[in-house]
């Protein structure tokens, strides 16, 4: 069910976290909207515009499209949306003062000790990010009940960013639970999307256990595995100029930059990885 949003209640949001510039980006980007766009899209556009968001984080936007990324996947601002393994929050940012305006829910899942950056952040700006769900992902098999998890069957939309190759790295891979767990959190009819560092169709597979890269064909069988119905795919997030013969994998790439200064300006020029963005379904 879609809610009509009201961009001068998310603009007086903004206003209590990220001053008083934020509330004129709602009222500015309200012209986005334009011809056959649903009205959400003024207010993800206000979302990622906002002054909150960090000037570190706002510098990726030009690798990471984060509006054109959301919008391919659909999330509305009335969502219950998971996000999976946030990391450094860098679309949490985004998602939880759009989808807390929107009358949504953002769950954040993942380890105990893999959510202590959106921790932070609720502390630190409780009027933007302090109704944060937390949940654990992936669930062990023996966790009980008072473990806390996304129930069956509630989100409208599940999204993983540049996780998906750790789902399958190291000795234990949890690839194929992770998926079946993804689609038990979505109702029928619901999104899962992924973005991910693209490994080209003919490398070595052997190379995705080691270099932080994925074949697209990789991600799309494990999805359909778990059940998903592959709905398409986006170009959003390529950057041809990503060889991904890499020494050290993806992580030479930035914002990493493992080589260091060495390999820093050629790095940077070149932009961070080439990557899929992929939309599925849970059928109904």
């Amino acid at each position: 069910m879609i809610r009509q949003t009201s961009l001068a209640a998310f603009g007086a949001l903004l206003l209590a976290g990220g001053g008083a510039l934020a509330a004129q980006a709602a009222q500015d980007h309200s012209q986005h909207q334009g011809a056959g766009h649903p009205a959400w899209h003024a207010a993800l556009r206000a979302a990622v515009d906002a002054p909150s968001r960090s000037a570190a984080n706002r510098l990726r936007d030009q690798y990471r499209h984060p509006y054109e990324t959301l919008t391919f996947f659909g999330v509305e601002p009335d969502d219950t949306v998971v996000e999976l393994i946030p990391g450094g929050g860098w679309y949490t940012e985004i998602l939880a003062p759009y989808l807390r305006q929107g009358g949504g829910t953002l769950y954040a899942a993942g380890s105990e000790r893999g959510l202590n950056n959106v921790r932070t952040m609720m502390t630190a700006n409780p009027a933007l990010y302090g109704q944060i769900r937390e949940a654990r992902f992936p669930l062990p098999a023996d966790a009980g009940a008072d473990v806390p998890r996304v129930p069956d069957g509630s989100a409208d939309v599940v999204l993983t960013f540049r996780n998906v190759h750790n789902f399958i790295m190291g000795d234990n891979p949890v690839a194929e639970r992770a998926f079946r767990q993804a689609f038990a959190m979505l109702r029928p009819g619901g999104t899962l999307g992924i973005v991910d560092h693209r490994l080209p169709e003919s490398a070595d597979s052997a190379r995705e256990r080691t270099s932080g890269y994925l074949k697209v064909s990789t991600v799309r069988r494990l999805a359909e595995a778990a059940g998903f119905r592959y709905v398409g795919a986006s170009e959003v997030n390529a950057n041809p100029r990503d060889t991904t013969e890499h020494p050290e994998g993806v992580w030479t790439r930035p914002p990493t930059l493992r080589l260091g200064a060495p390999d820093r300006a050629r790095s940077v020029a070149n932009g961070e990885s080439d990557r899929m963005t992929l939309r599925f379904v849970r059928p109904e």
